[in-house]
């Protein structure tokens, strides 16, 4: 449990108090919410960069590392979905797509485990990431601003702006998922060739 494993960890343990701070009716509960995503946003980039300068890598590192990735995107996106923060259906929809894409990845990467194939993180997922936070973000930043008196000019600005990098975040979430799937289109294959032919 090196470094960059705590910090990724961290990203875990903020999940609940994110979601807590979320949904219960606290002074400005939102706003720390946020800022609780964000820390968590930023472990993201932290604990990469860290075990890449000094040699940290390592396979619990990226097992951890996807997984906090997913829950706190998930967590997060299922929050402004569900209070409608992003409009329905739109909101599940988008949901959907990220979570049916995260489930075959790692179903993609289990395989690929299971027959000594590493399938890691390309610059497509990242962007893909990298866009999901930026959305949720500013969603999260709607929900609070909604709590409070804001010009409606500068709120159907701040919500044009969030529906774009979602759009983009799903775009990207979808071509990368089937950019994964192409690419590593050879861990799918059975290499039993004595049961290929069985109906």
């Amino acid at each position: 449990m090196n470094l960059p494993n705590k910090i990724t960890l961290t990203r875990i343990i903020l999940i609940p108090f994110i979601m807590f701070f979320y949904l219960f009716p606290l002074p400005h509960g939102r706003l720390i919410a946020l800022v609780l995503f964000i820390i968590g946003i930023l472990t993201d980039f932290l604990d990469g960069k860290i075990a890449r300068k000094y040699n940290m890598v390592s396979t619990l590192g990226v097992f951890l590392d996807s997984i906090a990735d997913k829950m706190l995107v998930l967590s997060c996106m299922l929050l402004v979905v569900a209070d409608g923060t992003i409009i329905s259906p739109l909101g599940v929809v988008a949901l959907a797509i990220i979570l049916i894409r995260e489930l075959s990845v790692s179903a993609l990467r289990q395989l690929g485990a299971e027959k000594g194939v590493v399938i890691s993180a390309d610059m497509l997922g990242k962007y893909k990431a990298t866009f999901q936070f930026f959305a949720i973000a500013q969603f999260m930043l709607l929900s609070y601003l909604a709590t409070l008196i804001v010009s409606s000019i500068v709120m159907t600005v701040l919500k044009y702006v969030a529906y774009s990098l979602l759009a983009v975040a799903v775009i990207l979430t979808i071509i990368s998922g089937i950019h994964y799937l192409i690419k590593n289109r050879g861990v799918l294959k059975d290499e039993d060739k004595s049961h290929r032919d069985v109906v």
